[in-house]
């Protein structure tokens, strides 16, 4: 997806978001919502497969993240984030399917189970659930946070924490690619393309409110038990965040849930092994649709 192609969407009051569509508008619009801290750039070979096989692939920069607007009020919430959705699903001409990946499945739980039933046409979540492992979910924040805030001397040492934080992922030079993600600023530093408050506050409510965290866990579990759209989950069966355990309580939420796991694949699933992950979405939703079609 390259830079120049860029539509602005309109999300929860007036957000703009940034977003790359492909195929045919005649298609089945697919919404693609990234994890935190990623870009619509995540999807780009996922995106382009959709388009060949019929779909209209709308890959969206979350709030805060990549293109879009940063949320001036600092709202990233994550109803904040599932308004956005329902807004767009709303201005597509027919019920969208949603691929949310991490912060954009927890958004897409939320949008369906809570704030709008009936928004979408199905909802596939890419690892992620109501029940993740409080580590794993530490570590991605640790993570995110550690450089907010500071940046980097260069693209090379931004590198280098990347490298350190997917240790199974082949290291890349600090051109290849990461100045999508990445900006240059007047101090001569380089900065995450996400809005630091977005992760601020997650570190915030987790310091001052740590029974947020059973909650927010309670609130996701009611969104998921309400799903009645067809919903896909799919593991990294290396994930350090979604674990067998909770795939198990998920289905309890979900019974009619359909898994794939994904051999070799972390939390990084789309990014670790794309291909059989593309694979694993296009069935189901081929599957889906032509048994919604009359």
């Amino acid at each position: 997806m390259p830079d120049t192609d860029t539509t602005i969407l309109i999300g929860h009051r007036g957000q703009a978001i940034a977003a790359s569509i492909r195929g045919d508008n005649a298609g089945l619009p697919v919404i693609l919502a990234h994890g935190g801290g990623q870009t619509r750039r995540a999807w780009r070979n996922t995106a382009d497969r959709l388009a060949k096989c019929g779909f209209c692939a709308v890959a969206i920069d979350m709030r805060g993240h990549g293109e879009s607007a940063w949320a001036e009020d600092g709202a990233y919430d994550i109803r904040d984030f599932a308004s956005d959705l329902v807004a767009l699903a709303q201005a597509c001409r027919q019920r969208p399917a949603l691929i949310g990946a991490s912060l954009g499945g927890l958004a897409g739980i939320i949008a369906e189970g809570n704030i709008r039933p009936q928004t979408f046409s199905s909802l596939t979540l890419v690892d992620v659930t109501p029940q993740m492992d409080p580590k794993g979910i530490a570590r991605v924040v640790g993570f995110m946070a550690a450089h907010a805030r500071n940046g980097f001397a260069s693209p090379e040492e931004a590198a280098h924490i990347i490298a350190e934080y997917m240790p199974h992922r082949r290291k890349q030079s600090g051109s290849t690619g990461l100045h999508h993600y990445l900006r240059f600023r007047s101090d001569g530093r380089y900065y995450w393309h996400w809005d630091p408050a977005f992760i601020e506050g997650i570190v915030s409510i987790k310091e001052t409110h740590p029974e947020s965290n059973s909650l927010r866990r309670s609130i996701f579990d009611s969104a998921a038990s309400s799903l009645k759209l067809p919903v896909h989950l799919i593991r990294g069966d290396a994930s350090d965040l979604v674990s067998p355990s909770a795939v198990s309580l998920f289905k309890a939420l979900v019974p009619h849930a359909e898994i794939s796991d994904i051999a070799g694949a972390t939390h990084m699933v789309v990014g670790d092994k794309n291909d059989i992950f593309t694979d694993a979405i296009l069935e189901f939703l081929i599957k889906t649709y032509h048994d919604a079609s009359p």
